[in-house]
């Protein structure tokens, strides 16, 4: 079977330097694809560990004959963020060269494709719009032009993941509980599995977050093709079910969670016909996800210490005193209280606040935000 390790050096870096990128592929084209990233966020190293066991899964698993379709694997995504170090603090999230978050502004490549589009192009045949499609979005994807180091990143995975059938984009939140990220479209039948296997606590839903994250560049392409192009003439499937995969928190970097997590990723590849081992079925999970529009993101009224009065993986009501902040100067305390009623599913590390700082989210099921990003910076 196949394995091959591609070392690929990014371009437009300045004189002088060089990044690279590796990335793992296994099994043939013959079958469903996978693209399994980590560390886009470089600072967010839980899903870096997960990687490395799931590598140690996948080469004895080719060696077995068991990938009977394709899984690219990117155990260390971000390696312009990996070398980013600052008075001795490692700064991951954001390029800063430009500020940019490094998981936002990648090319979303739905219009490039509906402009290609010719008459006759789509067919009665869902699988076989689903392969002309693919090929669509990644000749798009090798058309991109970046200038910089950073946009040259951002083509590279792209390329390698716009025409997957399942792509799964490791992360890590502040401190959390296991929660994931996807659209609507994705969730029941290419997602729903997952968060059960990972025992995620909260899922959250959106058709468009804002900003262009890298999952939904994958996934949202198909819902917009469909909802131009698809008729029961020209059926267009969920082409890409993509979601982000948030592994608790930066602090959670512990092997035997890891070896599980990697276990659970695995059994879903099973799941998905991608490789040919038993995994069990799992149970329903609908009633598990909310809209990200219904987060409740409970805010620092003022500067000062954070006092959290709630634990993680808690259930609040509106109105719960959740938090106060201190000010230490002046021994003022001020409640900070839940909107919504749901679970408490991440707070900050940093106690240190500043007005307005996000202290800690609850997933509510009443929508919040009616207009604008639905992600945080």
């Amino acid at each position: 079977m196949t394995h091959q390790t591609d070392i690929i050096t990014l371009p437009h870096g300045r004189p002088g330097t060089t990044r690279r990128l590796t990335i793992h592929r296994f099994g043939s084209c013959s079958g469903p694809k996978a693209y399994i990233q980590a560390g886009l966020h470089a600072g967010e190293l839980p899903g870096m560990v997960v990687a490395r066991h799931l590598l140690d899964h996948l080469i004895r698993l080719n060696a077995e004959g068991r990938i009977k379709g394709q899984v690219v694997l990117v155990p260390m995504a971000n390696p312009i963020g990996l070398d980013q170090v600052l008075l001795g603090g490692h700064v991951g999230r954001f390029d800063l060269a430009s500020g940019v978050n490094f998981n936002r502004s990648f090319a979303d490549l739905g219009d490039t494709v509906a402009d290609a589009l010719r008459p006759g192009d789509l067919g009665p045949d869902a699988d076989a719009n689903r392969r002309l499609l693919q090929r669509a979005l990644a000749k798009a994807a090798a058309s991109l032009q970046p200038r910089t180091e950073a946009d040259a990143l951002r083509k590279l995975l792209l390329s390698h993941a716009v025409d997957a059938d399942y792509v799964l984009d490791l992360h890590c939140d502040s401190e959390a509980v296991m929660h994931l990220y996807t659209t609507p479209a994705c969730w029941p039948l290419g997602v729903a599995d997952l968060a059960a296997r990972l025992d995620a606590r909260a899922v959250f839903l959106a058709d468009r977050s804002g900003g262009e994250p890298f999952d939904e560049v994958c996934s949202t392409p198909w819902d917009r093709l469909r909802a131009h192009y698809g008729r029961p003439d020209t059926p267009i499937p969920v082409g890409c079910s993509a979601v982000t995969v948030e592994l608790r928190g930066e602090a959670d970097v512990d092997d035997g969670l890891a070896a599980a997590d990697a276990a659970a990723l695995i059994d879903h590849l099973c799941w998905r016909g991608i490789i040919d081992a038993p995994a069990p079925a799992m149970p329903d999970l609908s009633d598990l996800a909310t809209p990200l529009a219904g987060v409740d993101r409970v805010r620092a009224p003022v500067g000062g210490i954070a006092l959290y009065h709630v634990s993680l993986g808690d259930r609040v009501q509106a109105g719960d005193h959740v938090a106060t902040v201190l000010d230490p100067a002046s021994g003022e305390r001020h409640p900070c209280r839940a909107t919504s009623d749901g679970l408490v599913w991440s707070r900050t590390q940093c106690r240190y606040a500043g007005p307005n700082d996000i202290l800690l989210c609850i997933a509510g099921r009443q929508v919040l935000v009616t207009s604008g990003p639905l992600l945080t910076a």
